[in-house]
């Protein structure tokens, strides 16, 4: 049994994970910003404990990581986007994008690292974006954020793979989740019929991405897409 802390878990990608993991045994912990009755329902249905964090806060992460005491697997899922023209994007949403997606996944390897060096061993995986690999028109800041945390991935596997901690990403499609809920269902129609496999993602093809990562000793430093096939690079 492994003990499993996900960012982001009241909803989309992160509820799933939660659901996946606890679903095989796992202790979980998972972290959710302000979705109370959300995180309450989850927690309920699986067992998972539920800390409301804002990842972006320093003070917050670390208070919060001074209440776990031994952790296996760290999962940064937490993240937020937004859709509209570069010049129309105003500088605080812009900051509150990276603080989030990339200042909190930082916050917390900083804190988890030091627990995997007590055992010599650990695992991070990062949520990224296919946008992060090949960047989206109209989501200019969401696509350098989730780029950074690819950047991140493959420097910190070099960094921490002597310490025997495994680093990876997974670069999620399109994925129905409410973060697609300003996307029409038109253009949804069309972005599964450009995807090869024919259809959309769900969380759960997410989630089983992460148990494989999650499990796979060998891999490290490696980005996983989870798209259908839509980006192939």
């Amino acid at each position: 049994m492994a003990s499993v802390l996900i960012t982001g878990g009241s909803r989309g990608i992160g509820a799933a994970a939660v659901r996946a993991f606890a679903g095989r045994g796992d202790q979980v912990t998972f972290f959710y910003h302000n979705n109370h009755e959300a995180a309450s329902r989850i927690a309920k249905e699986t067992g998972a404990s539920a800390m409301c964090v804002d990842v972006a806060d320093p003070q917050a992460v670390k208070a919060a990581f001074a209440n776990i005491r031994e952790l296996d697997i760290l999962i940064n899922n937490a993240g937020i986007t937004h859709y509209g023209l570069l010049s129309q994007t105003p500088v605080e949403v812009w900051d509150r994008i990276f603080a989030v997606n990339v200042r909190g996944m930082y916050l917390c390897v900083q804190e988890a690292t030091s627990l995997f060096l007590r055992h010599h061993r650990g695992c991070i995986i990062n949520v990224s974006s296919m946008w992060g690999q090949v960047g989206a028109s109209c989501e200019v800041a969401y696509s350098a954020s989730k780029g950074a945390v690819l950047a991140f991935t493959k420097a910190l596997a070099q960094e921490l793979g002597p310490s025997g901690i495994r680093v990876n990403a997974i670069a999620p499609g399109v994925i129905l989740t409410d973060m697609v809920s300003n996307v029409t269902p038109e253009i949804l129609e069309q972005l599964r019929e450009e995807t090869p496999l024919e259809r959309n993602g769900s969380p759960e093809d997410v989630a089983q991405a992460m148990l494989y990562l999650a499990d796979s000793q060998f891999v490290t430093g490696q980005v996983l897409p989870v798209n259908g096939g839509f980006v192939i690079t």
